[in-house]
């Protein structure tokens, strides 16, 4: 489920401010975890997470409207954590993913 506030813009690096729920897995693991997008661009996210992660760690993110992400935790601080995909995504298809446009 996304969550938009129309009076919030994308900044000038493609990054709009999010509300989603998704599913984050650690290396090979199927179960996963509940993690919170609050911002996604085309190279990255920051995520609220339940549970620090091992730094440098290889997850993988469902991202509604795009699939299962691989990227990698590059920073994390009280409770959030920056995570840099493998590969570029079309971010139109994240904020597209609310239901409205499926």
């Amino acid at each position: 489920m996304v969550e938009h506030n129309p009076s919030e813009r994308p900044d000038d690096r493609g990054r709009g401010e999010l509300h989603l729920s998704a599913r984050m897995r650690l290396g090979d693991d199927d179960t996963g975890f509940l993690v919170r997008i609050r911002n996604v661009s085309a190279g990255g996210l920051m995520a609220e997470l339940p549970h620090p992660l091992p730094p440098d760690s290889v997850v993988q993110i469902k991202i509604d409207g795009v699939g299962w992400v691989v990227g990698r935790v590059v920073w994390q601080t009280e409770g959030r954590a920056g995570i840099a995909f493998d590969r570029s995504i079309d971010v139109e298809m994240v904020q597209d993913a609310d239901g409205t446009t499926r």
